[in-house]
């Protein structure tokens, strides 16, 4: 399966995403593949440091999208280079798009849809298409969270999922460390959250 994540907008931290939802299969024994199609390189950085400090398992990233995809490919796309973000939309069996509570960037998710539809038009299957919220606001009296996760329910081309990821310290430093979340704090809420993400994308 081809899953892409992405989103037209900046700072949605898709590449952590990426990065922990790859650990995570690879620390389930399900093989899996990475592409950075980003220009930005963050996750192959990401990747790079998991290999310096030798944790495993290790995982592989290409910056093209693998011919023969039998297995879990999970693919980073920026949208800066857009020939690349359009061949792996065209080829995604789902996309994935983390949106961050705000109206900007559901803004930018509604615009991401239309060149998710302009990049798949022609294709005999359209891609799954999910959206969840990313770096929600862990302050009890925020109301953004919620706010956010209604307006996306209603923008058609879509389904809208209920699990989440909040703006936690423990997604920065895995990222910067080469480590998942689950791995550096497995009983704290980052990775209670990281695994509930993954089990409804990965089962």
């Amino acid at each position: 399966m081809i899953t892409v994540v992405g989103n037209l907008k900046g700072g949605t931290g898709k590449s952590t995403v990426v990065f922990n939802l790859a650990l995570w299969l690879a620390n389930e024994n399900r093989p899996v593949v990475l592409c950075d199609l980003d220009p930005q390189n963050t996750l192959r950085d990401a990747v790079d440091v998991r290999v310096e400090e030798g944790f495993e398992p290790t995982v592989s990233v290409f910056g093209s999208i693998p011919k023969k995809t039998d297995t879990n490919v999970i693919i980073d796309i920026g949208l800066s280079d857009m020939d690349a973000a359009r061949t792996a939309l065209g080829r995604a069996d789902r996309v994935v798009i983390p949106v961050t509570p705000s109206q900007a960037d559901v803004w930018a998710t509604q615009q991401f849809l239309g060149i998710i539809d302009e990049s798949t038009r022609g294709n005999d299957k359209k891609p799954e298409v999910l959206s969840f919220i990313n770096r929600a606001d862990t302050h009890p009296a925020a109301t953004e969270n919620a706010e956010t996760y209604e307006v996306l329910q209603q923008i058609p081309g879509m389904d809208v999922i209920d699990e989440l990821l909040s703006q936690r310290l423990a997604f920065r430093r895995s990222f910067s460390e080469g480590m998942g979340v689950f791995e550096m704090e497995p009983r704290g809420k980052a990775a209670l959250e990281l695994n509930a993400l993954a089990g409804r994308l990965y089962g």
